[in-house]
């Protein structure tokens, strides 16, 4: 789930205590392309994003529309790409992509996986309002 907060220290304390998980830094070049700033927590399936000041961002918008809160779902599919065409179809465009190589995924996402690619799907329709992300995640092994 991706959670908007205020405030990324306070939001990461509050979810730590809350769930008794560890948050790791994100790319944060990638992240402030965005204008936010984002922390990922593996084992508590939490992303924090929180505003850039200063910057125009989605995520400043929505928090000042209805505050902190749920504004994003991650799903794990065994096609990304046939999941965004099917988007595309149902009239919600995918506009942004990663796709990680392992060095990428190793110095952001602490080595967890041997495939990090996913699809941004653009909100509407029965989605609602929440940001849809459908990705492939291979687990890496030992």
């Amino acid at each position: 789930m991706v959670m908007a907060v205020r405030d990324l220290e306070a939001g990461r304390a509050y979810f730590e205590k809350l769930l008794g998980c560890t948050f790791h830094s994100a790319d944060e070049d990638e992240a402030a392309v965005f204008g936010v700033q984002i922390l990922m927590s593996w084992d508590g399936g939490v992303e924090l994003v929180a505003p850039i000041d200063g910057t125009d961002n989605h995520v400043q918008k929505i928090l000042d529309e209805r505050g902190e809160g749920l504004i994003g779902v991650v799903w794990a599919v065994g096609d990304a790409d046939a999941s965004r065409s099917a988007a595309e179809e149902l009239g919600h465009p995918s506009f942004f992509t990663l796709d990680y190589d392992q060095a990428k995924i190793d110095d952001v996402l602490q080595g967890r996986f041997s495939r990090y690619y996913e699809h941004f799907i653009a909100p509407g329709g029965p989605l609602g309002d929440m940001q849809v992300l459908v990705g492939e995640f291979d687990t890496a092994t030992e």
